[in-house]
């Protein structure tokens, strides 16, 4: 096994061959005419609404009110393995099934700091609050693995940046392959901000930064293929919180959702925005069961069967 993650009987002409086969970055024909046609984005800055939930009257154990539409609608069975089913499927597949997700918008800094590194990332969530956790996966990939699994495995810090509406055509674009030495800072266009607890630098424009080390590399070695980088899931901790001022409470414990206006990925090439909200109370058993004659009943049953 080299440093960078590549089998050591990788050959270039398997590389060059796999590239052939990778598809998951297609090119987009006439995109610029066909987005021409579709209307304006709304830039009005609106308050995002706050409506009722889809079935305020719910009642426990009535299931979906769709009128049993759901319980006469036929499954597919898709084996990700299967011999004839390409790997780009199980991409386009699980994007556009899982969604919408956040973006992971990742500094880092090579070892010894020669290069930065300013990269998006699909396979990216927060997992716990204490500590503070995140997760950012890194599929395989021709040739060595990308830059900022490499950044993170050898110097073990980041910068996770959270992107708003404004920044999105930035953010896309720092995700070019573009050549050694190019820096997706100055592709995008956007502006470096200091950080306390690690070198790379946070992204002045986001509303909402996290400093963070790594604390755990799993690389999936059993699912190796010559020719492809080998896949890889980082466990990042928190180590610093920066909120923009006008958006954060005294407290320092809540973000304004129309000052963050954050972008989520859907399927394909598209983004979702937030344009209304519904709130649900998380319920609790203790104040449920008093007023619900069906939890009473799971209840008794529950004890009668202990």
């Amino acid at each position: 096994m080299t440093r960078l993650g590549m089998p050591l009987q990788q050959t270039r002409h398997e590389s060059t061959g796999t590239k052939v086969e990778y598809k998951i970055v297609e090119k987009v024909q006439n995109f610029k005419q066909t987005e021409a046609s579709r209307p304006d984005f709304d830039h009005s800055g609106k308050p995002i609404e706050v409506t009722k939930s889809p079935n305020p009257n719910w009642q426990w154990g009535s299931g979906i009110n769709d009128g049993g539409e759901s319980l006469k609608a036929k499954h597919r069975e898709i084996d990700p393995y299967a011999n004839d089913r390409p790997m780009v499927n199980n991409y386009r597949l699980l994007v556009s099934g899982i969604a919408p997700r956040p973006v992971g918008f990742i500094s880092t800094m090579s070892e010894g700091g020669k290069t930065k590194n300013l990269s998006p990332f699909s396979y990216f969530q927060v997992i716990d609050h204490d500590p503070p956790m995140f997760v950012v996966g890194f599929s395989g990939r021709p040739g060595r693995p990308k830059d900022t699994a490499h950044n993170l495995k050898l110097t073990g810090e980041c910068t996770i940046n959270v992107v708003s509406e404004n920044m999105i055509e930035a953010v896309n674009a720092s995700s070019i392959d573009a050549p050694y030495g190019v820096s997706e800072w100055d592709v995008a266009g956007l502006h470096e901000s200091p950080s306390t607890t690690v070198k790379p630098s946070r992204v002045q424009e986001s509303l909402f930064s996290i400093e963070g080390k790594v604390i755990d590399v799993k690389e999936f070695e059993d699912h190796a293929r010559p020719g492809m980088s080998i896949a890889s899931l980082v466990l990042v901790k928190a180590t610093r919180f920066w909120v923009r001022e006008d958006a954060v409470n005294e407290a320092g414990s809540h973000i304004d959702l129309d000052k963050l206006r954050p972008i989520g990925q859907l399927g394909g090439i598209s983004y979702g925005r937030i344009t209304s909200t519904f709130e649900l109370p998380r319920p609790r058993w203790v104040d449920e069961v008093e007023r619900s004659p069906l939890l009473a009943k799971l209840e008794a049953d529950a004890k009668k069967s202990t």
